[in-house]
């Protein structure tokens, strides 16, 4: 419906908004409400923030040719400002509350005005050539009726000076001055024939934010660890994260979400200790985790998430589950055992910092995460990860020491020297000319597969997942992990590792300047896959869920069942049908293994489909209710409570029930269910895919 006034049509470009002094303004705010809360560095805080916000909104001057857009645009950059001087909590949150209120106020007198299809007239004066950007002075031929353009400078003088000035001639006369309106595309009025609607949002619903205050928001603090058992080092990372909840429209389900993440110790970084090419050195791990707890001044009781993540070639160790379950039972409360190379890749992300600067440049880059045994590779846009692959590419792959000595051959090496016709074993030295081209033909597949997709023979026998997609275009490349220290020249570690991983970072670099890649750097690199496993391998349950009291948690590497019944054939038989076909194509055995029966697709809140849902599982599932084994139902939309309370009241099932909603899984996934936060309201559980001792045989 397109609004009226005096009977013609409201266009939005009639609208006229006080976007510069409502941004001046929130410099003020900012500034009085850390000197309220008794900042010091109130003032170059304030001014900081003003930087950033007017950088922000300036950026897209060219799309924003209106004014009502350009105040949008104030109001959506507010929040990403605010994040560069404050981290999310009550201090920020209560700086969101009180512009909310300015921001809203010439919207909603602008609402109201063309409600009634009235706006105010716009302030008119007179309008002098060159103060107007679509009118201008020219020289004008009264011969051939042609006009020319006149410098700014003559310009200047013509208005100011009072004096005749002599003008320049054309066809043989001389020329006058013309007021013309200059005749160039404006890009308001490409869009004028299909002019849309008048929209008047609300500055809540364009910031994402509510009055934190009467949303009664609630903030829970909790610390994480991440432990790294890599193939070359490693390390851990204790993180605070801050977890906010709220009911609003932007959540509402009231389950907490991951507001922000601070590393608060940095541990030491070692080689992985093994006691043979077969076995991890259990006994050293754990040493060494116990002395970096103390180190950190934390006790394991004080832990409440976290991962153990066992990466790349050690994932591949005989002992590798044992070592997982050894770290992850001495720990802490709840901390999970991950591995696997695809949530590898994406943890290397996250944890590099890539997503999220991906998310603030509005870029799509592609991060590689290159480790002792494994290159995780993980394309990041907007913000989101989009696909994720890994192959067999690390320093670790080929030991040597300072005399070029072999002391490690990786079977993917051994695999590598074979195609190259070279035959080396342990204890030869190695030419130093062999060693550049083995580390040369590493990185030839490992951009092969960057690039997508893999051909040759050597890539695709070393990949461990299936090719990336890129079928979106790459804008910048970056990258993590150990060797990356190398790639952006850190000198200090390239004598340290007795392996060919600066060889392979000299590789690397050469071929991006063969290529001209965009390379831009990320805030983490050696420790990128256990800040993103201490930080983002936590997902967390809705806040409604239902767990019945004797059940005993951490439960850990329960695969995931997906039941694939249809919204509308959601009978009592389907549903059986569906989790018989569930257990036999996953090779499970009902009462046997513990399972989590996960429904993604939409269920019914009416009370007949939820009786119908309960007395299905109790009929799907009778060794486990006989049994008292755990029955674990997940659901990715908010039903677990009622559907919890209608189990106890329906069927036979009245112990060890846990039902979790508003969690995304797929098929393959293992998750380990945490102990509850905060009294119960949301339950951590952490989703993974295992890989343990899965080689190729290449015999």
């Amino acid at each position: 419906m397109v609004q009226k006034e005096m009977g013609k049509k409201i266009k939005i470009q009639d609208i006229e908004m006080p976007t510069d002094s409502i941004m001046h303004a929130m410099a003020y705010y900012i500034k009085s409400i850390l000197t309220n809360y008794g900042n010091t560095k109130a003032e170059s805080l304030s001014e900081k923030f003003m930087e950033e916000y007017k950088r922000r909104v300036q950026e897209h001057e060219n799309e924003d040719v209106y004014e009502l857009l350009r105040y949008y645009r104030a109001i959506t950059e507010f929040k990403p400002a605010l994040s560069t001087i404050l981290k999310p909590g009550k201090e920020f949150d209560m700086c969101c509350d009180i512009v909310i209120e300015s921001f809203n106020t010439p919207l909603n007198r602008v609402r109201r005005q063309i409600e009634e299809g009235k706006l105010p007239p716009k302030k008119k004066g007179p309008v002098m050539p060159g103060s107007n950007k679509s009118m201008n002075l020219m020289y004008h031929c009264t011969v051939c009726k042609e006009n020319f353009e006149i410098p700014q400078e003559i310009q200047e003088q013509l208005l100011n000076d009072d004096e005749k000035h002599e003008l320049p001639k054309h066809c043989e006369k001389e020329m006058v001055i013309k007021i013309v309106r200059i005749q160039e595309e404006d890009p308001k009025e490409k869009i004028e024939e299909t002019e849309p609607d008048i929209k008047i949002y609300s500055a809540e619903l364009l910031m994402g934010h509510i009055d934190s205050k009467e949303a009664n928001v609630e903030y829970l603090e909790v610390t994480s660890v991440g432990i790294d058992i890599g193939s070359s080092t490693s390390h851990l990372v204790f993180s605070n994260l801050t977890l906010k909840r709220e009911l609003s429209f932007f959540n509402m389900s009231n389950r907490f979400n991951l507001a922000n993440r601070e590393i608060i110790y940095e541990g030491n970084i070692i080689f992985t200790p093994l006691i043979d090419r077969y076995t991890i050195d259990i006994e050293a791990v754990v040493k060494f985790c116990e002395e970096e707890y103390e180190k950190a001044g934390i006790k394991k009781e004080m832990v409440d998430t976290g991962a153990v993540i066992v990466t790349g070639e050690t994932a591949k160790k005989e002992n590798a589950a044992e070592i997982i379950n050894r770290l992850a039972s001495e720990g802490g409360k709840f901390v999970s055992a991950v591995a696997g190379p695809n949530y590898e890749s994406l943890l290397g992300a996250m944890g590099s910092g890539i997503v999220e600067q991906s998310r603030k440049n509005q870029r799509t880059i592609l991060n590689v995460d290159i480790g002792g045994g494994t290159s995780n590779i993980a394309i990041s846009s907007k913000g989101n990860v989009l696909s994720t692959s890994c192959i067999n590419i690390g320093g670790r792959l080929l030991g040597i020491d300072k005399d070029l000595k072999i002391w490690r051959i990786d079977e993917p090496s051994e695999f590598l020297m074979k195609e190259l016709n070279m035959n080396y074993t342990l204890g030869d030295i190695i030419p130093e000319s062999d060693v550049r081209i083995i580390s040369r033909e590493y990185a030839k597949a490992l951009f092969e597969v960057m690039r997508g997709p893999a051909t040759s023979k050597i890539a695709k026998e070393l990949m461990m997942t299936p090719d990336l997609d890129i079928s979106i275009p790459i804008d910048d490349y970056s990258f993590s992990g150990g060797v990356a220290e190398m790639v952006y020249d850190r000198e200090e570690v390239h004598e340290e590792y007795n392996d060919i991983g600066k060889y392979m970072a000299e590789e690397i670099k050469l071929l991006v300047e063969e290529l001209d890649l965009s390379i831009i750097e990320p805030e983490n690199k050696i420790r990128a896959t256990v800040i993103g496993a201490g930080a983002f391998s936590l997902s967390l349950s809705g806040s409604t869920c239902y767990v019945y009291e004797d059940v005993v948690l951490p439960l850990n590497n329960i695969p995931v069942l997906p039941i694939n019944v249809k919204s509308k054939e959601f009978t009592f038989e389907n549903i059986k049908k569906e989790v018989k076909r569930a257990f036999k194509n996953y090779d499970m055995k009902e009462g046997e293994d513990n399972v989590a029966l996960y429904f993604k697709e939409f269920i019914d809140h009416s009370d007949s489909i939820l009786s119908t849902l309960a007395k299905a599982i109790e009929s799907s599932l009778p060794n486990s209710v006989s049994q008292k084994k755990p029955i674990i139902l997940i659901f990715s939309m908010d039903i677990a409570k009622v559907l919890g309370i209608t189990i106890r009241r329906e069927t036979a099932i009245q112990s060890n029930l846990i039902c979790l909603d508003e969690l995304i899984l797929e098929a393959s996934d293992f998750i380990d269910i945490g102990a509850p936060l905060n009294s119960g309201d949301a339950y951590p559980v952490t989703v993974k895919s295992l890989v343990f001792n899965k080689d190729k045989d290449r015999s």
